[in-house]
């Protein structure tokens, strides 16, 4: 059964490899799930495999269709046990990129009233999240030479029409680069490197400020043959005509360079949120009829905002609480959610429906 109330939020409850194979190829930019861990939990759910082997496959199959539906530039966040974790990244590695093994530590828990007496090992106190991307993301987003390089590029080609006027003049006033460099030391009081690869050059080009605009305009005129006679006859261009001209040029910059990020993984820390791969959120405090492996909505927060944009497709593969579905609505983002267990489907659909954005 496929619910859709609204275009924004569509909820399956079925068997999630049945869902995936529907859904059309590079149709996904995040896909944020927790499967089962294997074991972990007495509930039928996480106990339907009859070894770890058996449950690899069925993940492995899972990860083939995540691998398949999620586009280029896309991430995946999978969560897993301490005891399964190496296995579940190596699997996850066959196919992805891993990134970060992040360890989500937990204040709070029932390692606090665990009985150190029948301990036979340490007490479990985080889980892990393993996040990926696509082997190449960067080289589709970015070609070979990577987003910055790129980006360096495109600037040097939009704005190459002034670059090429001021390089112009320079030369058709016979002064090198050293030369004024020279000349712009002596007249700034500095020591050290100069200007010229700046005004001049194609890799670090940016326009010079009014007042050293005006300066070289009196500098290359100060050495003027007899055809350039005239004042002013180098560097001709009044800087606000000039300044205009950089402004176009600027703005047209400026939406390339978005049109282009806008290709790259998204990837955007908030200023209080984790910039490493150890997460300390507390679990969420237990409550009548909570999902017992539910995620605390903070860190799904978390992870939506910085790997998605508004507008993107998330997926969760295995809906349980709903809470990556809350995330991703409160972001602005479209979400996909399967769950097979009717129960628990019936209650991330209830939760779902009260938080979806109107339309």
């Amino acid at each position: 059964m496929a619910l859709d109330p609204s275009p924004r939020l569509t909820l399956h409850n079925a068997d999630c490899l049945d869902v995936l194979a529907t859904l059309p190829d590079a149709s996904v930019d995040a896909i944020i799930t927790d499967p089962p861990y294997f074991n972990a939990r007495p509930d039928h759910w996480d106990r339907q495999w009859p070894n770890a082997d058996a449950f690899a496959r069925w993940l492995g199959d899972v990860l083939d269709q995540f691998a398949r539906v999620l586009r280029p530039a896309g991430s995946l966040y999978l969560f897993a046990s301490p005891r399964m974790s190496s296995r579940v990244e190596g699997l996850i590695g066959e196919r992805f990129r891993v990134l970060n093994h992040v360890v989500w530590v937990k204040t709070t828990g029932v390692h606090q009233k665990a009985c150190r007496a029948a301990q036979r090992s340490y007490h479990p106190q985080t889980e892990r999240i393993v996040f990926a991307e696509h082997y190449g993301a960067e080289h589709a987003a970015a070609a070979a030479a990577g987003y910055a390089r790129q980006c360096a590029t495109l600037r040097g080609q939009v704005f190459e029409p002034l670059r090429a006027y001021l390089d112009g003049e320079r030369q058709r006033a016979g002064w090198s680069g050293a030369e004024i460099d020279a000349a712009w030391r002596a007249w700034r009081g500095k020591s050290g490197g100069g200007m010229a690869g700046h005004w001049f050059g194609r890799s670090q080009w940016a326009l010079p400020t009014r007042e050293n605009y005006e300066w070289l305009q009196r500098l290359l005129n100060s050495r003027t043959p007899g055809v350039l006679a005239a004042p002013h006859a180098v560097l001709a261009e009044d800087y606000v005509h000039l300044h205009a001209r950089y402004d176009v040029l600027r703005r047209d910059y400026d939406t390339l360079k978005a049109e282009y990020a806008a290709l790259r993984r998204p990837f955007q820390l908030a200023a209080e949120a984790p910039n490493t791969d150890v997460w300390i959120f507390n679990p969420t405090p237990a409550r009548p009829g909570r999902h017992p492996c539910e995620k605390p909505l903070p860190l799904m927060r978390h992870i939506v905002r910085t790997s998605t944009r508004p507008g993107q497709v998330v997926l969760d593969a295995f809906l349980g609480s709903g809470s990556t579905g809350v995330a991703a609505l409160e972001a602005g983002c479209d979400f996909i959610g399967i769950e097979q267990d009717a129960a628990i489907f019936a209650a991330a659909r209830d939760r779902l429906t009260r938080r979806q954005p109107s339309t």
